[in-house]
């Protein structure tokens, strides 16, 4: 339990069944009435964003997440199948606690999943990642009008927009945040 005078940003609390990170808190005491607590909660399973006021010293169930490097080796189904390279257990990992995640991720990467009682509640990727392109329309000499894109399939199956000088088989940087195009690499 952690008593809401004590909240910082990035902590992650359970409320109503669900997690919950503070994106954002205030502490506000007006001039008449009692203190209370303004923040922005972001649900770590759902993305979805809410804004809750809590009561001054009122008590809230802080959920304790624990942060594991696996390796992911291949795709089983609807399962990832990632490794621990320390003990070398499998641990499978359903689609859906990856999101869109999945789009960035080839076998042999090794990235960090973030559980919580067990299960894979988020995941924490690099900024940018190497990719080969595997599919887009050839460029043409003389293509360089500025700004122009075309859309690239990525050896992982995603789809990003690159200048009409990229071709296939050489590899891009890709902002995994915003899933743009940042250089050749």
């Amino acid at each position: 339990m952690v008593s809401t005078n004590n909240l910082k940003n990035g902590m992650t609390l359970r409320l109503d069944g669900e997690l919950w990170r503070v994106d954002f808190f205030q502490h506000v005491k007006p001039g008449k009435g009692n203190a209370f607590v303004r923040t922005t909660l972001k649900g770590v399973q759902n993305s979805k964003t809410i804004d809750r006021t809590f009561r001054a010293g009122e008590e809230l169930e802080q959920a304790i997440l624990s942060k594991k490097p696996l390796q992911y080796l291949y795709r089983d189904g609807d399962n990832f199948v990632f490794m621990d390279t320390e003990t070398f257990e499998q641990v499978f990992v359903p689609e859906a606690a990856l999101g869109e995640s999945t789009r960035w991720v080839k076998e042999g990467d090794t990235i960090d999943l973030v559980f919580h009682e067990a299960n894979v509640v988020d995941v924490n990727l690099a900024a940018s990642v190497e990719l080969e392109v595997t599919d887009t329309e050839p460029g043409l000499q003389g293509d360089r009008v500025s700004g122009a894109t075309k859309p690239a399939t990525l050896e992982t199956g995603a789809v990003v927009q690159v200048p009409l000088f990229v071709n296939t088989g050489q590899r891009v940087k890709v902002d995994t945040r915003t899933a743009e195009y940042i250089s050749r690499a």
